[in-house]
Formats: structure tokens, sequence, C-alpha cells
């Protein structure tokens, strides 16, 4: 606390300090060598630039938010989805399925045994967002998982991502682990020019882990121009390497109840917009992905949309028999 107080007030001294410090020494509120050590603490910046491996600092997550997040239920949110794909809108359903739990340092995977972890055990915030829709004959299916810390102040850096693509072609996967250097990235595709890939990127900010950052401390988004690995679905549908990029990123408020955080890409052109609601527990209303799509004489710029549909609380795992397929109707993906 004291850190970001001294973040908020310096600053606003910096500029009178400088330019009349006789103020501040005939109020006495300072003495010269005092005025000397203030300006010392104030750091060396040319604005809130967050770049390779900066990320925002960041407290541990309230009361309030172990109470929503830690009572052993999962959040599901459904959404109408139009899906750009191919040079035209497709109809289809997204599913948004938030919950904490034990996670792996070491390995990286959910812990059976978290109670004999020990310092492995790390809770995490998991998102697996789903999108099915259908192009022409043939169905797409897409999934992702992404692993991040709640408490980002001390584990800044989501440790995983998973990204699967299934439809008639074939399937692709790519997974990004953290590592003390960097991320490591596997790609396995069908295609021939994208084979099977193994590569190290620099630790920076993911977008795929944009969505578990509002839903943990959506203040602390990163905003103007820093270094970022793009999603890795859109990366999947626009045969785009996986790779650091710059972006730019801004946090406004949308209406009354909602802010809207966007990203602005130019290498490839890109938009993202997703709006969430202003109130704890900050949830995603929804959110519209905007870039040039199709290949030839299709290929235009088009917006993928979606839309919230439905939310329960539930602890999913244990709905599998099938009197519980009602739950799906809840959803309204049935």
């Amino acid at each position: 606390m004291i850190q970001r107080a001294f973040e908020i007030i310096i600053p606003r001294y910096l500029f009178i300090i400088i330019s009349q410090p006789q103020i501040f020494l005939m109020t006495k509120l300072f003495t010269f060598p005092q005025i000397l050590i203030l300006v010392s603490l104030i750091p060396v910046s040319c604005g809130s630039h967050v770049t390779g491996r900066d990320i925002p600092a960041l407290e541990p997550p309230p009361e309030e938010f172990k109470d929503y997040w830690f009572k052993g239920k999962a959040e599901i949110s459904s959404y109408q989805l139009k899906q750009a794909r191919y040079g035209e809108i497709r109809q289809g359903k997204a599913v948004m399925v938030f919950v904490t739990e034990d996670f792996s340092r070491s390995k990286q995977v959910k812990l059976d045994q978290p109670q004999r972890a020990g310092t492995d055990a790390l809770k995490v915030m998991k998102l697996n967002l789903t999108k099915k829709f259908k192009t022409g004959v043939y169905p797409y299916s897409m999934m992702q998982s992404v692993f991040t810390p709640v408490d980002l102040a001390k584990s800044p850096h989501s440790l995983k991502v998973t990204t699967s693509s299934q439809e008639w072609c074939g399937h692709t996967y790519a997974q990004l682990n953290l590592q003390p250097d960097g991320y490591s990235v596997q790609a396995y595709s069908y295609f021939e020019s994208e084979g099977d890939q193994k590569e190290r990127l620099d630790q920076v900010m993911l977008e795929d882990e944009i969505w578990n950052r509002i839903r943990i401390a959506p203040d602390q988004l990163p905003v103007d121009k820093f270094s970022i690995i793009p999603n890795t679905m859109t990366q999947r549908l626009r045969h785009t390497p996986i790779e650091v990029v710059r972006v730019h990123g801004s946090l406004k408020e949308h209406n009354a109840e909602q802010w809207v955080y966007e990203l602005d890409f130019t290498s490839p052109e890109r938009n993202l917009k997703i709006y969430f609601n202003k109130e704890f527990p900050y949830a995603i209303q929804g959110w519209e992905e905007t870039y040039r799509d199709g290949f030839g004489a299709n290929a235009q710029e088009l917006t993928t949309t979606a839309t919230l549909d439905r939310t329960i609380i539930s602890d999913y795992w244990t709905k599998n028999s099938n009197a519980d397929a009602n739950l799906r109707k809840e959803l309204n993906l049935e």
C-alpha cells in the first residue's frame, strides 16, 4: 500500500517541486534535502509504458474474491456467438467456464492431492473457453484452457495455455508453458507449412490470460503500448505465427454498468473489445473482435461478436448423469 501511495501522490508534486521549489520551502512542509530525497523516489518514466517483462503491480485478492471463487463451484456462462470464418459470419455458441483449482508449479497440471504438494501448490483461476459453429457442411469445435495465479502479486504470469481446434479437415493443438527464461511453445498442425513447431518466446503478457485478469483485478489491466503474445485461438483461425507483438491497450467506461477493455493491434491489424461489469465479480458480458477474414475474393473485414446469454454456478464435474442434462437447457445450449 505504501508503494501504491508513492506511485499516486509523488508524481502529482513533481511539476511543482521542479518548477517552483520555493513554494515547498516557504510552507515549511519540506526542507531542501527532503525535496531532493522526494525527487529521487520518483521513477524515471515517459508514461505508463508497459514493455517486455513489465507486469502491473498487484495486491493479493480481497476477501470478496475468496468468498465467491473458493467455494468449490464454477461459474459457467453461455454466449450467443457470431464467428467470422471464410469471409462470412457463422452462428454458434461459446461457453466460458471459470473456476479456481490447485495447480502444480513444477508440473503445470492440476494437483490430485494438493495437501501433499507443499510449496509446489498454487491456486489458479482456470478458464475453459469453447466455441462451436458450422461452416457449410462441417462443424468447428475449438477449446482453450488458461491457468492464471489468483495472487498476481506473488506470481504475475500465467503458467500455461492450451488451445485445440477440430474440424473435418483435421485438428491442431498449441501449448505455452511458463519457464524461467520465457514461454516454451509447442504447436502441432495437419498443414505441412505449419507442421510441428517448438520455440521459446519472451516472458510477456498473454492475450489469452486477459479474461482471467479481468475476473481477478480489472483495474490493473495493462494500458498504452506493451508487448503481448496474441490470442492462440485467433492465431489458429488466421494461420499467423505464435510470436511477440506490440499492442495498444485501453480501459474505458462503456456505460453506467460496464467497462470496455480494448486491444488494438497493427501488425497484423486486429481489434478486440471486451465488455464486463464494473462491479465484482466483473462478469464478462461479451466481446467483439474485428479483422480481415477470408481468402482471395472472399476476404473482407468482419467482426466476431459474443453476447452473454445465461450463467449458472455449479460443481459441474459431479453433474454427469442423464438426469443432469437439463442444466444444458438452463444454459440454452440445447
